[in-house]
């Protein structure tokens, strides 16, 4: 696979995470293990993944001009992103998640966006300078993502979009931010709220792959992915492993697809497997930024034996 450079717009979040015996019900406190604190947000998971992965980097959001701001930039910088198209806002907290996370893997989150909230429409072409693609998603204002968009198509570069988390009420403008990039990558839930009227993973993969995207993936969990493209829907299953935190899997999933995809030129079905080994590998592990695999973790975990090819299927519609 050839290495590249990924432009990341999306947020910066401090991770505040504690392992909890199970999931508190509505109005119940359950104790838990000490608190762990750590580099989080999607926009931050996603550039550390594809960091990590072998790419170049480079990150766009905001922080607050606050410790947990500083560290996270220090964080990053140390990793290898180039964090200069991080702002700094001064008068906002840099914003934070609260996780809880059980004993199968299965979690809790509260964010509290902060500086996340505060970004406009900041100028790439810096950062679009040579880059492979342009990777977003949700946890940043919708508008900052349309103008960073645009700014990717301008420059020829593909947009995929990690339509996370998805607005309780999906607005004309996210609808018009699918139509305009080239891949979008969503979980089962988020795909349905995209594609209310589906039947099934697979009809909203169609539904939304309709709406004009050229590629639609769908995450499954334990599951695989579906991949859908205008020769119809292929099903990729997923890696055998003992998962532990569901936290950085979409995220570790996101970069290697937009890796492979656009700087390796792998073709839809190859990058979809390579996503779910990384994002496997990442569900296998406990945390978001920790969790994150390298490069020859998901080469390794793609030669094992135990997996079959052969299992990949492929649908016409």
């Amino acid at each position: 696979m050839t290495t590249g450079k990924i432009v990341v717009l999306g947020s910066l979040n401090m991770d505040l995470s504690i392992r909890v015996p199970r999931l508190p019900r509505p109005g119940e406190t359950v104790a838990g293990t000490e608190m762990v604190r750590g580099t989080g947000g999607k926009g931050a998971n996603q550039a550390l993944a594809a960091r990590r992965l072998g790419a170049q980097v480079a990150l766009v959001g905001a922080v607050g001009a606050d410790q947990f701001g500083a560290e996270l930039r220090d964080d990053l910088v140390a990793s290898g992103v180039d964090v200069s198209g991080v702002a700094v806002a001064p008068e906002v907290a840099t914003g934070v998640a609260l996780i809880v996370v059980d004993p199968h893997g299965e979690n809790m989150i509260t964010i509290s966006p902060g500086a996340n909230a505060t970004l406009t429409a900041p100028d790439l072409r810096a950062q679009l300078d040579g880059a492979h693609a342009l990777l977003l998603q949700l946890e940043v204002p919708v508008d900052a993502c349309r103008a960073a968009a645009d700014a990717a198509r301008c420059a020829g570069v593909p947009v995929v979009l990690n339509a996370a988390p998805l607005p309780d009420h999906p607005a004309d403008d996210l609808t018009e931010l699918i139509r305009g990039s080239d891949v979008l990558v969503v979980n089962e839930t988020e795909a349905a709220g995209l594609a209310p009227g589906a039947a099934s993973a697979d009809d909203a993969a169609r539904i939304l792959r309709d709406l004009g995207v050229p590629e639609v993936v769908v995450t499954l969990g334990e599951h695989g992915a579906i991949a859908a493209d205008r020769a119809g829907l292929t099903h990729v299953p997923a890696f055998s492993v003992d998962a532990v935190d569901a936290v950085g899997a979409g995220d570790a999933f996101c970069a290697e697809f937009s890796l492979a995809r656009t700087a390796g030129g792998a073709d839809l079905a190859t990058a979809t497997r390579r996503a779910c080994a990384a994002g496997g590998l990442a569900a296998s592990r406990p945390g978001a930024a920790a969790s994150l695999p390298h490069r020859d973790e998901v080469d390794r975990l793609l030669d094992a034996p135990t997996y079959d090819s052969a299992e990949v299927t492929n649908r016409a519609t």
